[in-house]
């Protein structure tokens, strides 16, 4: 009679553990939901949105500072 091994003992426990959850996934899979409808902007609308704006604010800035260089007493040229 062939005694049983621990390493032999933990085969089967794993073959047994991974074995069963596999019908239960396989019947979740059957009933899952569709795929999400693709997106409506890919994004570069919002990107082209958020550059807009940065140059906006660059452009508030330089009529902001400008007047306080121009007034300054160094001379470039």
């Amino acid at each position: 009679m062939a005694a049983w091994c621990p390493a032999g003992l933990v085969a089967v426990a794993a073959a047994l553990l991974a074995g069963i959850p596999m019908p239960a996934s396989f019947a979740a899979a059957a009933h899952a939901q569709p795929p999400a409808p693709p997106p409506s902007s890919d994004g570069t609308s919002i990107d082209q949105g958020i550059a807009y704006v940065l140059m906006l604010i660059a452009l508030v800035l330089t009529y902001l500072i400008h007047p306080l260089d121009a007034s300054s007493t160094y001379k470039l040229f």
